[in-house]
């Protein structure tokens, strides 16, 4: 496997993962699953951090950032407050209680979407658990 082939079976991943995600309830919203997924992941690992922040940080326009955290907020997934020393900036914090729509995706079933993409789920399912075990970073 090349550098190239590893990209595209990690994006191959996220378009499963993307799949398996539920969309009922969700309506139409001008951001991608994956991009509002970055963007979440930016505010848990970065509490209390900006729109702008994050776009630096992701390479994600600002724009498309604003969009997601909408769309978060809507779902009590992000809370935000205005920034006590300078209160024309918004700081945004990782709702500490899961709330309904946030359980919902992380109790999502990947076995349909696994199912749908490959002849044997189960063997994927155990590869993908030891990949991640293998991967994963000390915090």
């Amino acid at each position: 496997m090349n550098a190239s082939e590893l990209f595209l079976l990690g994006r191959r991943i996220q378009k499963i993962a993307e799949a398996a995600i539920p969309s009922d309830g969700v309506g139409d919203h001008p951001t991608s699953t994956q991009t509002v997924l970055v963007v979440a992941a930016d505010i848990r690992e970065h509490p209390g951090t900006t729109v702008t922040e994050i776009a630096r940080r992701t390479g994600i326009v600002q724009s498309h950032i604003s969009n997601c955290v909408a769309r978060l907020r809507s779902v009590e997934t992000v809370l935000a407050a205005p920034d006590p020393a300078d209160r024309r900036r918004t700081l945004l914090h990782p709702n500490p209680d899961l709330p309904p729509r946030a359980k919902v995706v992380r109790e999502a079933p990947l076995e349909p979407a696994l199912a749908a993409a490959t002849t044997d789920p189960e063997e994927a399912m155990a590869l993908l658990e030891r990949l991640s075990a293998l991967l994963r970073t000390e915090e």
